[in-house]
C-alpha cells in the first residue's frame, strides 16, 4: 500500500523561519520594500480603538496606513539582526 502524504496541522510552523516569515502565499503589496505583508492582531481596549478611529478619520487616513505609519516610524528598518 502506498504511505499517506504527512499534512500539517492546522496551526503547524513551518521548519524554517524564513517561510514562516515571507509565506508563500503572502501577496505583494506595492511600495512595500520586501513585497510581503503580515497581519497583526492585537487588543486593545475599546476606548483606545474608539480613539484610534478618531484620530485617523481626523487626518484623512485608514486606521491600518496611520497604524503602519507608526510602526515604520518608531521600528525603522535596520541591517542588524534584521531577517534578509
Amino acid at each position: 500500500m502506498s504511505e499517506r502524504p504527512t499534512r500539517r496541522g492546522f496551526a503547524a510552523r513551518p521548519a524554517d523561519p524564513e517561510h514562516w516569515i515571507k509565506a508563500a502565499n503572502a501577496s505583494p503589496r506595492d511600495g512595500d520594500a520586501g513585497g510581503f505583508t503580515a497581519r497583526l492582531t492585537i487588543d486593545v481596549t475599546p476606548e483606545l480603538r474608539g480613539r484610534i478611529k478618531i484620530a485617523a478619520f481626523r487626518r484623512g487616513v485608514t486606521v491600518a496606513d496611520m497604524l503602519r505609519d507608526l510602526l515604520a516610524r518608531e521600528f525603522p528598518p535596520t541591517t542588524e539582526g534584521d531577517p534578509s
